[in-house]
């Protein structure tokens, strides 16, 4: 059986307060807890109007009181934007709230304008991307229970991101590069592919990462996760319908266009984009898993058996119709129990 994961950017619709968006996220957690995902992660991102995940391990705590099985962890943290000290220390917490239940995903990308991304940074005229490697390294020796030991002149200085940690939270590396495969891979680091941002060049990343994984204490083996673009409705026509919205998402994203929140699908039907998209939209959907429960099924184990993924993360992109209760996302958690049910 394949198994998935949920990936959440906390999505905001144009009916939508901030308020709103987090129930819904909320209500789609409970979902996953219940139909046996193995993981909700949710994303990092700043400044858009579009997307309501900005702080991701303030989202996980919420997540994590909301269900009572499912692991929480970040689809995202992007490391460029934070100290490790700071990430390990709210991460550890969270372990010790949730033992056994949280993932650390790290990012290279800053999840931001550039404007944004130098206020998150205070300023700094780095860019955070140079010192990623030993922040990586630095990140997975604090989040230890025995922590790490740091040179301050002539002494060593021990330091913990929680005084008394029994367990530690699980470190993913994202990507959407070979740059990412091969950092996973030499320090023997579970893998995550953007699939569902790329599109392309999933196969030979993860072909290259499981050829240079070292492995390491807590991971022996090569781990991987593809992520993809999934909605799911009992026939296929409506399942295209309702994958609109996030179509047009793209679509603006890709067109370098501001980010408005989310179009209900009736007000996507209304203003279609101009014929020049076309080729464009071809190329970003090709990747998508949309369809009726039995297609959306078949397609996610080709794709978990293509790339020799352990489980697929489904990025749920429903979108809503008018007269759909604010706080709620009813399309993306049909999206999460047909697929379910449909992969048995």
């Amino acid at each position: 059986m394949t198994a998935i994961s949920v990936l959440d950017l906390v999505p905001v619709r144009s009916d939508q307060t901030t308020a709103d968006a987090v129930a819904a996220t909320l209500a789609l957690a409970r979902v996953a807890d219940e139909v046996g995902a193995v993981r909700y992660w949710v994303a990092e991102h700043h400044n858009m109007p579009a997307v309501a995940a900005t702080n991701a391990p303030l989202l996980m705590a919420l997540v994590a009181a909301a269900t009572s099985r499912v692991r929480v962890g970040s689809g995202g943290v992007m490391l460029p934007n934070h100290s490790p000290l700071v990430v390990a220390e709210q991460v550890a917490l969270l372990e010790a709230a949730y033992p056994g239940r949280v993932d650390v995903g790290i990012g290279r990308a800053p999840g931001s304008d550039p404007v944004t991304g130098h206020l998150l940074r205070r300023g700094s005229t780095g860019d955070g991307v140079d010192t990623f490697d030993d922040d990586v390294a630095t990140l997975a020796g604090l989040v230890r229970p025995e922590g790490v030991s740091v040179r301050v002149g002539s002494t060593s200085y021990a330091l913990r991101a929680t005084p008394r940690a029994v367990s530690a939270p699980q470190l993913w590396l994202l990507g959407s590069s070979t740059y990412s495969a091969q950092l996973a891979g030499r320090l023997g680091l579970p893998y995550v592919f953007a699939h569902h941002f790329a599109g392309r060049g999933t196969d030979e990343a993860v072909a290259l990462y499981r050829r240079t994984f070292v492995p390491s204490e807590s991971v022996p083996e090569p781990r991987t996760i593809a992520v993809a673009n999934v909605a799911v409705a009992p026939t296929t026509e409506q399942a295209h319908r309702l994958a609109l919205p996030q179509v047009r998402t793209m679509w603006r994203l890709r067109s370098g266009m501001t980010l408005e929140p989310q179009e209900l699908v009736e007000d996507a039907e209304d203003a279609p984009l101009p014929a020049a998209a076309g080729d464009l939209l071809t190329a970003l959907t090709e990747s998508w898993v949309i369809g009726d429960p039995a297609s959306a099924a078949d397609q996610v184990r080709a794709l978990a058996a293509r790339l020799g993924t352990d489980e697929i993360m489904v990025q749920p992109v429903a979108g809503a119709t008018r007269g759909t209760p604010a706080d709620a996302s009813p399309a993306r958690e049909q999206t999460l129990r047909l697929l379910a049910e449909a992969l048995g």
